[in-house]
């Protein structure tokens, strides 16, 4: 006797072809939502500090070059955790980019500000 096959997200009983897996679309979307649900929450969370922290950067930053301190970047939301790619100049200086716009900490807590548009 053949073994009842059931949606994997009603349980409904399964009528047609071997490897039909869902009732229907509905219960088939459903069922791939939940699925990728879970990677999703990371990578939202993630994506939405960096838009944060692109958004501060590109607020504070109006010209190509500009600078501000440590405390006002804290002050508007600014994570430091949180960057795309980091750049490296021959003379040892490190600049930390959120997408095109970039900082490199300078003395007494400032950093210069930058945006390099050949990244685009």
């Amino acid at each position: 006797m053949k073994e009842e096959r059931k949606c994997l997200t009603c349980g409904e009983v399964l009528f047609g072809r071997a490897d039909k897996k869902f009732c229907n679309d509905n219960c088939r979307g459903i069922y791939n939502n939940k699925k990728n649900k879970m990677g999703d929450d990371y990578f939202r969370k993630v994506n939405s500090i960096l838009r944060k922290n692109r958004r501060i950067l590109e607020e504070m930053n109006p010209k190509e070059k500009s600078k501000t301190t440590k405390e006002k970047l804290l002050l508007n939301g600014f994570n430091f955790y949180y960057y795309t790619n980091v750049y490296q100049t021959k003379q040892g200086k490190v600049y930390y980019f959120v997408y095109e716009h970039g900082y490199l900490e300078l003395d007494n807590e400032e950093y210069a500000l930058v945006r390099k548009l050949d990244y685009i």
